[in-house]
This record gives structure tokens, sequence and C-alpha cells, in this order.
């Protein structure tokens, strides 16, 4: 990729002036009438429109670049990469596997200066540009003379990490997660870098360990994998679970065990316990009452299956069916409440008397049937105010009609 194309003030212009518009029209539209290279204008804009809703201010920023849509997936989220550089302050951090470079930016704000490492040239290229513009002393008459707050190097992170003298206040990696074959990889050691392996180095040069790895990692896996992590948190969005964030900290205790769960955007409490807690509770179970509950995913994602009930004075409808019920429902309580209004027979008869439009949202948990195939059978789309939650209790399956609680 030939950056320099990117200065042209043409090239630039034509990026912002068409961005709310179709690329493959423009592929076609403006073939031959332009004096820079059309295909990666339109390349260019069309990456900014995939990161609107993922990158806000940096789709909207006119100098920054982006690489091909494989490391746009993959990256983080501006509000992850926000959230993951809370309380995280010092001297010197070091980015081993930098990718697109929206972690680093956001993990480098908390230190006096961060390294980034990548060891695809196109990729490295890019990113370095990005960070340059935007370091906060570009532009900036009071601190353009200080040190650049960022070093980057290409290559192997862990190579550079093996060679150096430095010492870290933070380490943070984000192992790749496809194979050769571009399947899923979902154990630590199958990743790349094996952070299993390097266990011991990355010990060895840092104060603290983030590693970000995938929503789908089993967490006893990970505490398998590495039993020195302390705290692992699932980090979701607007209820889905998006990343798992396994901490170590030099001199803490590596015995309890924390689980955090946090979604971002929402009002939602953080549901924090240690593994020993979920172990030693105890679920009551019961029929439906007048509400039932389903904790956020990320609360599923975490196995507490027993205390969350405990912890807000629920029963459980069945061992495995992780939905809640009582009649008092704490109102900032972690996940979706619904008001039961009467349980019903499955017979399409009764479902078109109940609900004449055919319009009902269907929810399926530990039942026979998916909320697809139950639809087909009744005949029913999703739409309006009314659900119809399907699932297994200790007297066998069962369906009830509900209303959603405002608000939740």
């Amino acid at each position: 990729m030939d950056i320099s194309e990117f200065h042209s003030a043409e090239f630039q212009q034509f990026v912002q002036d068409h961005l709310e518009e179709d690329p493959a029209l423009l592929l076609f539209k403006y073939q031959g009438k332009v004096p820079f290279d059309l295909k990666m204008a339109v390349q260019q804009l069309s990456a900014r429109q995939k990161a609107k809703k993922k990158l806000p201010s940096w789709s909207s920023n006119p100098a920054l670049i982006f690489p091909a849509s494989i490391s746009l997936e993959q990256s983080s989220s501006e509000d992850t990469a926000r959230f993951k550089a809370k309380g995280l302050k010092g001297k010197l951090m070091i980015d081993l596997t930098g990718g697109l470079g929206v972690d680093f930016f956001y993990l480098s704000q908390g230190f006096e200066k961060g390294i980034y490492c990548e060891r695809q040239k196109e990729l490295f290229e890019v990113t370095t540009h990005n960070l340059q513009e935007l370091e906060p002393s570009k532009g900036s008459e009071p601190l353009k003379d200080l040190p650049s707050k960022f070093d980057f190097f290409e290559g192997d992170g862990i190579a550079f990490l093996q060679k150096t003298n430095l010492q870290f206040d933070l380490i943070y990696l984000d192992p790749a997660r496809r194979g050769s074959g571009n399947q899923k990889l979902y154990r630590l050691q199958d990743c790349e870098p094996d952070v299993v392996n390097s266990w011991p180095l990355l010990k060895e040069k840092s104060n603290q360990i983030l590693i970000k790895s995938s929503p789908m990692l089993d967490l006893s896996q990970a505490w398998a994998e590495l039993p020195d992590v302390q705290k692992i948190t699932i980090v979701s969005v607007k209820n889905e679970v998006k990343e798992l964030l396994l901490s170590w900290e030099k001199g803490k205790d590596s015995i309890k065990k924390q689980i955090e769960v946090v979604d971002l955007g929402r009002a939602f409490p953080r549901f924090s316990f240690y593994r020993k807690e979920e172990e030693q509770a105890d679920s009551i179970y019961s029929e439906a009452e007048r509400y039932l509950v389903e904790p956020l995913g990320g609360i599923l994602k975490s196995g507490a299956f027993n205390l969350f009930g405990e912890r807000y004075g629920l029963k459980k409808l069945e061992k495995n069916s992780h939905l809640y019920t009582g009649n008092q429902v704490p109102e900032d309580i972690p996940g979706r409440t619904f008001e039961v209004i009467q349980e019903v027979n499955l017979k399409k008869q009764e479902i078109k008397k109940l609900f004449p439009s055919g319009k009902v949202n269907v929810i399926t948990r530990n039942y026979v049937l998916s909320a697809e195939s139950l639809k087909r059978k009744m005949g029913l789309k999703d739409g309006g105010d009314d659900f119809l939650i399907a699932t297994k209790t200790q007297k066998g399956n069962k369906v009830y009609w509900c209303k959603k609680n405002e608000g939740v």
C-alpha cells in the first residue's frame, strides 16, 4: 500500500464528499475520471462506513487510514478500548499485538510512553501513520517539542520482549484467534502468540498483564491454562458479549478467582463475584410467579447460575433453564424482566385467539423447540409488545404469555 496516495488533497476530499454513497456505484461512475487510485479511495470510504458505529471519532477523522476489512473487523471498538484503559497508568506500557492500534491508543493514555508492536508490514505502516496523527503533541504548539509518546517496532512482539532490557508497567496482548485455514481458535495456547508458553516471560517483564480473548473462551479453560490469572472481566455491549479480559498483577493473590460482568452503554450495575461464591450458592426452585427474569448474557457466560438467584432473592424454574422468577424483582437487576400474564396452551387455535395479528416476540430457553421452529409451527412472527416465553420447569415444558417491564 502506497501511503503517499492518502496525502493527496483530492484523494481525501473525494472520500469525505462521498461517505454516504454506494462504493460500488462510485467505482463505476468515476472510473478513469480522477487523478488518484479510485479503487483505494473507494476502499477507504467503504471502511469508514463500516467503522462508523464501532470507531466514530476515528472514522470521522480525514487524516486517518483504514486497512483491509479483516483488521477492522477484529479490532476493539472505541467504547471497549476506553473501558480497558480505565484505571491503568504508569511510566511504560507495550502492546505486543498492536493491530489497528485502537486498544493501544486508549491504553497508552495513562502512561508516559507506549510501545506498539506489529509484524504485518502493511498494517504496521498504516497504524504508525494513524497513531502519529493522533499523538497528543500533533500540531499543539506547547507540546510539539516534547519527546514522542509512542515508539514503534515492526516485528514479533514476543521476540522484542525476549531481547529488550526494558521493564513494563503493563503488557497488553490480543492473540490472533484464527488458524492457518481461517478456522476459529478458542484455547489460549492455540492462538498466536502462545501466551501460555510465553507466560513466564510476560511475568518477568511486567508488573501487570492484560489479555483480550475470544468471547467463546471457556472461563474454566482459561484458568486451567493460566492459573495465575486473578480476574476475568466479561465485557458486553448492549447484552452482546464482545470480549473477555484476563488480568494479572504482580503481588496480588492468585488463589481467589474473581469474575466481573460489565455491560457497556446501559445503566445495569456490574455483577462481580469470586468463583468460590458460586460453588457455595444454592438455588431454590419454583414454578413461574409474577415475574420472569433472564440475566444478562455476560452473567450467563460467567456461570453464576446459583448465585444470581441467591443474590437477588429469586427462584429458578429448572436447573438448566437459567430463567428466574419471583413476585418482586429489584429495579436495578442486571437482566430482562417480564411480567407473566398467563400460562398458555401451545395450540394454534388458542394462540390465534390471544394474538389475532400473528405478531408476538418468541423466546425459547431450554425448550424442545427453537424460537424459529416454534414460530413456524404456530404461524407467528416477531413484533408488538407481547412475548411468548417457552421453557422447561420442574413440572415439564411450559409456555408463558408475558409483557416486558418498561425501561428494562
